[in-house]
């Protein structure tokens, strides 16, 4: 009985060392996480048609447990589905990076590929390690807040609206910010909001014409307009005396010079007056 207690215990320690010498991967992007051999990692939300990134650290362990520094040569992407596009990591890098695309008219679900460390000869002992990558192809990738939404401006002076992307996908696919529903309004603004994090953009909106405006500040993903959220603001447009003194602080000035002191005074008062 006790030789088969010695012979098991010696199992386990034989195990255990071989697990602590193990070589592993680092995931630094899109979120850190160490994987094992047959490892499986979930990326987390793409938009269809969007691109993400799969980094790791070169650093591993080879099988005595030695750190090696620059153990994985590359970083490679298999068995993608049909339409999607992958490029390699650059060879010998400090943090190797694998490049995926999703199709553009992927449907909705939960997609699995491969993905590949390599040691390129295993000079370093370090063999290879294979992982199964899972990602959730959704055009829900990030939430969408506008304000304020009501807005009242002078005749053809702009205000500013703060557009807030919470970008909840792993892409940092740009994203393209406009209006719908002003007349002759054609003017977009391209931002980075990266994944998982929120950005805020000012947006500024005017109009030449007093009337009262329902629009859409209407925000869309560059890779996809299948990417999208909007949200409803209300400007509107008169001229007051509010106004007029904040039209002082926009363009240049064709008086006397010696009106400036007083112009100066007047858009003071409009500032205050808009925060009142």
């Amino acid at each position: 009985m006790k030789s088969v207690f010695v012979f098991i215990s010696a199992i386990m320690l034989l195990s255990l060392a071989a697990l602590a010498s193990a070589s592993y991967v680092n995931i630094t992007e899109p979120y850190r996480v160490t994987i094992m051999q047959n490892g499986s990692l979930y990326l987390g939300k793409v938009g269809p048609g969007q691109t993400f990134y799969v980094t790791i650290s070169a650093a591993t362990t080879n099988n005595t447990g030695a750190p090696v520094a620059l153990g994985w040569d590359e970083l490679f992407a298999s068995s993608l589905p049909s339409g999607w596009l992958t490029q390699n990591s650059p060879l010998y890098g400090t943090y190797p990076s694998v490049k995926v695309t999703v199709a553009a008219q992927a449907p909705n679900g939960t997609y699995t590929f491969n993905l590949t460390a390599v040691n390129f000869g295993n000079y370093s002992k370090v063999g290879a390690i294979r992982m199964r990558a899972y990602v959730n192809v959704t055009p829900n990738v990030f939430n969408l807040s506008v304000s304020p939404s009501m807005i009242s401006a002078g005749p053809g002076q702009p205000y500013p609206v703060y557009v807030t992307i919470n970008n909840t996908g792993v892409s940092d696919s740009p994203f393209v910010i406009t209006v719908h529903g002003l007349p002759g309004w054609n003017i977009s603004k391209t931002v980075i909001a990266l994944h998982s994090t929120v950005g805020q953009f000012a947006y500024p909106i005017y109009e030449n014409e007093p009337n009262v405006y329902h629009m859409q500040v209407y925000v869309s993903s560059i890779s996809s307009p299948l990417i999208y959220k909007q949200s409803n603001i209300t400007l509107t447009t008169r001229a007051t005396l509010a106004s007029d003194y904040s039209a002082l602080g926009q363009g240049t000035l064709i008086f006397p010079i010696v009106y400036a002191p007083a112009y100066s005074v007047m858009y003071i008062i409009s500032l205050i007056a808009r925060h009142v």
